[in-house]
């Protein structure tokens, strides 16, 4: 795994909205210094770091950044509990006809 995609998932998920501006500013430059396209296993660990909510629209950025990789990264329907994002990217596999709906 890249030292950029590393450094990303050390920190942790993102932010939500109570963060302050420069630590979103510094997850949004830690995100824009990964080089696309990223690999499966560096998709797979990015998949951890979504937040409790958009972070200002950063969690989008994460989750077109982790679909430039192998699709699709989760296979299998990830539950009515799973993160919003988790369910976006099975949804977009399944619409996009990577995969049927479990």
């Amino acid at each position: 795994m890249r030292p950029e995609v590393q450094m990303f998932v050390a920190d942790g998920p993102l932010p939500d909205w109570d963060a302050s501006g420069e630590e979103i500013d510094r997850r949004v430059e830690q995100l824009e210094a990964i080089p696309k396209p990223v690999t499966g296993e560096e998709a797979r660990a990015l998949v951890s770091c979504f937040g409790p909510d958009d972070c200002y629209g950063v969690a989008g950025t994460l989750l077109h950044l982790i679909e430039t990789g192998p699709n699709p990264v989760l296979a299998t329907d990830p539950g009515p509990d799973a993160n919003e994002w988790h369910k976006r990217l099975y949804d977009r596999a399944v619409n996009g006809g990577l995969i049927p709906r479990t």
